[in-house]
């Protein structure tokens, strides 16, 4: 007969080991590309990271003020790098192992900016009725044929 297994041990951290595992990653990876000499990731910014719960698999997402243009250049660029921002993740974390890293564009944040465009274009905006301060002036087409002065 085996002994039966033991509750885990209660932890201090108020949120779970993958998230605190993402955001040592977001702030290891962020350095790294900092440290990079590569002029195509100049311009990048890591937004988020999705760790799978296994800790196998990272999605590294990011943005750049080069936008859905310079994405292929970008993800190339981090291609290229990722055994070495991979081994500088794998000293610089405290964890048995390095999750698999894989880049993706942040299509969140172009979603958001195209919502924004969309509700400040005029051709999408309804027309505003007039402010109770404003004197109302109606149009020839809303004048109702009662309302035409008698012709004599």
């Amino acid at each position: 007969m085996s002994k039966p297994r033991r509750p885990a041990a209660p932890t201090n951290h108020r949120y779970p080991r993958e998230a605190r595992l993402s955001t040592s990653l977001r702030e290891v990876i962020a350095d790294e590309l900092t440290r990079i000499d590569d002029e195509r990731l100049s311009l990048v910014t890591v937004t988020s990271i999705d760790v799978d719960p296994e800790m196998n698999r990272a999605i590294v997402y990011f943005d750049s003020l080069m936008g859905e243009d310079g994405d292929p250049s970008i993800l190339a660029a981090l291609a290229e790098h990722r055994v070495r921002i991979q081994s500088s993740v794998a000293r610089q974390i405290r964890s048995k192992k390095t999750p698999i890293l894989s880049f993706k564009a942040d299509d969140s944040i172009r979603a958001a900016e195209r919502i924004e465009r969309i509700l400040h274009d005029s051709a999408t905006l309804p027309e505003r009725p007039p402010s109770p301060d404003e004197p109302y002036e109606q149009s020839p087409e809303a004048v109702a044929p009662h309302d035409l002065p008698a012709e004599s």
